[in-house]
């Protein structure tokens, strides 16, 4: 759908058309497809949480168009808040903001800050101006599965649970958006993300640090942050972690596939093109990856690898892990949720 075509607009007018009625709307941002509906409407907030089948106790990400449209969500913002919005916005990054009085508690699950972002992908801006009103919208799936990449995605997991899909090709950057609430003095990032730390760093004045989620075994009252969950974007079939590097890293990956299928398991693997020759002999189904060394591309095609292979019906999928620096971190993150097993 491209922005200058006569059909861009109409489904745009559309789609606006569907929030400012209370509708939801799945849309293309430049990190995965959001599943959106006007935030300031409790009613149409609802219609997320049934269509995901998403618990009360997880906050919700408002997109927004503009800094005049933030005003309507969010009531001050600290000086590192202004530094980080003018270098980072439009683009990947939500920040945890004093939340205003229009903002419905389910969209903050009751908390005084509310997850805020402005994408910049022309489709996610496109329906956000034309619809006049912050948009909530967390990743179009249904909940803890693999957040969705592409509208087949969208549509695999939400067809004829929502009003319209928005289809705006695959997503530039594949994963989530960096979450981090902005202090004076103390940062705190909730979700690594497209937006490494290193380059929040350079921005914020005073220290910035990852959350550590607490290990609980019970379902919380409400998360501090929208991507917290212990639990996320798994899979159907069973995920397990390859840690290590170079030939060892390889090793392991070999035997773990061999062992597995010995066992009669239906194993598939995300393989990184240098780890080619560790499959040799091997039955697994396989996902190219991408080069091991290009951390971006391993990001923007993560989800997609996941759901290919789990449309094949395995019982196991195997993938390495890289080295959890920069948007590498970002990627342990979201494997090391998907590889989770619950308690």
């Amino acid at each position: 759908m491209a922005p200058e075509s006569a059909n861009f607009h109409a489904s745009i007018a559309r789609a606006a058309e569907i929030l400012r009625a209370g509708g939801t709307v799945a849309f293309p941002t430049e990190t995965v497809y959001g599943l959106g509906a006007n935030a300031l409407d409790a009613a149409a907030v609802a219609g997320i949480f049934e269509a995901k089948q998403r618990p009360a106790w997880d906050p919700l990400i408002v997109h927004v168009s503009s800094l005049e449209m933030l005003s309507q969500v969010a009531d001050e913002l600290c000086d590192n808040a202004k530094r980080l919005a003018e270098v980072f916005w439009p683009g990947p990054l939500t920040m945890l903001l004093p939340r205003s009085a229009n903002v419905p508690d389910a969209v903050t699950a009751g908390r005084p800050l509310v997850g805020v972002r402005m994408p910049s992908h022309p489709i996610a801006q496109a329906l956000i101006e034309a619809a006049g009103v912050p948009v909530a919208a967390p990743s179009a799936n249904s909940f803890g599965r693999i957040s969705p990449t592409t509208a087949q995605h969208v549509a695999e997991d939400l067809e004829g649970r929502i009003d319209a899909i928005l289809d705006g090709g695959e997503t530039i950057h594949g994963l989530e958006s960096t979450v981090i609430e902005p202090r004076a003095d103390h940062s705190i990032i909730y979700r690594p993300g497209v937006v490494t730390a290193q380059q929040l760093r350079a921005v914020c004045a005073g220290s910035v640090e990852y959350y550590e989620p607490a290990h609980e075994k019970s379902a919380p009252e409400s998360l501090p942050s929208p991507g917290v969950g212990l639990r996320h974007y798994a899979p159907r079939a069973r995920l397990q972690l390859v840690e290590g590097a170079g030939e060892a890293q390889m090793t392991a990956l070999r035997e773990t596939v061999l062992d597995a299928e010995r066992i009669g398991e239906r194993v598939g693997v995300m393989l990184p093109e240098s780890f080619q020759t560790a499959l040799i002999g091997c039955a697994a189904h396989v996902y190219r990856w991408g080069r091991w060394e290009d951390k971006e591309e391993l990001a923007q095609r993560l989800f997609a690898g996941l759901r290919q292979l789990d449309a094949e019906g395995l019982t196991l999928i195997v993938c390495p892990l890289p080295e959890a620096k920069g948007i590498g971190r970002a990627i342990c993150d979201r494997l090391g949720k998907a590889a989770r097993t619950h308690d």
